[in-house]
């Protein structure tokens, strides 16, 4: 099997599939290639499994056309500031700034300076898993990481916050 190393003063052995499905292996500085080796032939089966899911969610969705890029930045700049405005209401959270991105690998994300950005794909789930990121986002301007407080937070003002993740997830 190919992949790929990367050293550095880490700790411990770790596996990524890209969404090209390169295999990557983060290492230590000072672990053998047969260690390496060794370690991969051990998790040849999640491999497997993570290239099977990446393929499949690659099929599901598709790259979208320019018409639909359009599309769905149209409806970003129209249906999310309605919904920022909603939950700062609700919570009493302000961000700085909105963007509209083309990020592929995260819908959203909030800056130090409380600047979020989110992705034009989010437009493609439910209206109850863009609500989610939106609170999600709007949380980060007052807990900048993934803390107890942060999903406590997240959790007062949308208690079904869980099921709505997962929607995300397909």
């Amino acid at each position: 099997m190919d992949y790929r190393i990367i050293r550095s003063d880490r700790k411990t052995l770790a596996l990524e599939v890209k969404s090209d499905g390169e295999v990557v292996v983060r290492a230590p500085r000072r672990v053998t290639v047969a260690t390496i080796e060794g370690f991969v032939n051990s998790h040849t089966e999640w491999i497997a499994k993570a290239k099977q899911r990446i393929t499949q969610r690659q099929k599901a969705h598709k790259e979208p056309t320019e018409a639909e890029v359009s599309m769905l930045k149209a409806l970003a700049k129209a249906v999310l500031p309605k919904k920022i405005e909603y939950y700062s209401h609700l919570t009493g959270l302000k961000c700085t700034g909105v963007k509209i991105t083309s990020a592929k690998t995260r819908f959203g994300s909030c800056s130090g300076k409380n600047s979020i950005c989110f992705s034009y794909l989010l437009m493609r789930y439910p209206d109850e898993a863009i609500d989610y990121v939106v609170l999600h986002e709007l949380a980060h301007t007052r807990h900048h990481d993934h803390s107890k407080n942060f999903w406590k937070l997240v959790e007062k003002y949308m208690p079904d916050y869980k099921k709505r993740k997962e929607l995300l997830k397909g």
